[in-house]
């Protein structure tokens, strides 16, 4: 019996050799039109991974993007990857990215976003928060249809549809301080021509409010093409 239980504790006690995930993955998220960074939130859109090191199928991992378009992984198993941006309110990417990555790897993705919200403006009237904006389309072309503008406003400089104060973005229009542009409609001269006004209603006095505003697709996803955050404050008693 003492033999068995040194060949159990033998076999229990076998090394992992496989090395700790350490190599660095990280990079941005470019607007075709803007070349700038997207303006996207908190898993906004991800990049997906597929590590072709081992398997032939192997199951997709995923980085979500941070708000200011940019993306970090610092996790990763070294190894040789398939690589593609997806899940956002960007035109789908049909050419992955084969690359090696190992120790800190830098590599960027440009995605053509499904709309830009342009002009955008804001004002503070006693409660109430106005902002305007116009669209455009980069490629009109099979542009799914156009749900909503809707308006995001929070305490905080994360501002988005996951982190907005529930009382100003809400789903439904039971709350007087609901407001959203619904368009429900595929793209046209008329949207081109339109300037959309939005009015948040009820913010407190001497308070400070991230704001944006945010436009989606009826696409797979459902995600946000936004505009800038502004900060804005309301005035004291």
């Amino acid at each position: 019996m003492t033999a068995s239980i040194l060949v159990a504790a033998h076999a229990c006690s076998k090394v992992d050799n496989y090395a700790a995930p350490n190599a660095v993955f990280q990079g941005n998220i470019i607007d075709s039109v803007t070349g700038q960074n997207l303006l996207t939130e908190t898993a906004g859109a991800e990049i997906e991974l597929l590590q072709t090191s081992w398997v032939a199928n192997p199951d997709p991992y995923y980085i979500p993007s941070k708000q200011d378009g940019s993306y970090q992984d610092s996790r990763i198993f070294s190894g040789t990857y398939s690589v593609i941006p997806t899940q956002g309110a960007f035109w789908p990417i049909t050419d992955t990215l084969k690359t090696q990555i190992k120790g800190t790897i830098t590599q960027n993705f440009t995605v053509v976003p499904y709309l830009e919200i342009i002009n955008f403006t804001d004002s503070v009237n006693a409660d109430s928060l106005v902002m305007t904006c116009n669209l455009t389309c980069p490629e009109p072309n099979g542009l799914p249809e156009i749900l909503e503008i809707w308006p995001f406003v929070n305490s905080t400089p994360f501002v988005g549809s996951a982190a907005s104060i529930p009382n100003y973005t809400i789903s439904d229009n039971t709350n007087p301080s609901y407001n959203l542009a619904a368009i429900n409609s595929n793209w046209d001269s008329t949207i081109a021509a339109t300037t959309y006004r939005l009015v948040v209603h009820g913010l407190l006095p001497g308070q400070t409010y991230y704001a944006r505003l945010g436009v989606r697709v009826n696409d797979s996803y459902k995600k946000y093409d936004f505009s800038p955050i502004v900060t804005v404050t309301t005035a004291g008693h």
